[in-house]
């Protein structure tokens, strides 16, 4: 079994084959993407790139773009001063299903 270490949106992601993830909002071609191996193991061996590891690319589909999160609410309350702020956020993201690892 291929393991994998992506990087996409500021965050690293250690994905496989067949497996469905969500990262941050990710703009390109409608379908298909690919992305640079930070690490790869496959059963006992290990390749670490420095900064990729040459001639490997992870290969997903995009399932579902520019999803909506659940909503994230904020709070500032100040006790006896008539302050309360209420703020709700909703971040987007992409989901990615792993095609292959070569």
């Amino acid at each position: 079994m291929k393991k994998a270490v992506i990087a996409t949106g500021g965050k690293q992601y250690l994905v496989q084959e067949g497996e469905t993830l969500d990262v941050e909002l990710v703009k390109g071609e409608k379908g298909k993407i690919a992305f640079d191996a930070l690490l790869v193991i496959d059963g006992d061996k290990v390749a670490v790139g420095a900064p990729v590891v040459d001639k490997v690319k992870v290969n997903a589909d995009i399932v579902a773009e520019d999803v909506q999160a659940d909503k994230v609410t904020s709070i500032r309350y100040k006790a006896k001063k008539r302050v309360k702020t209420v703020r709700g956020h909703r971040q987007h993201h992409t989901t990615l299903k792993i095609t292959s690892i070569a």
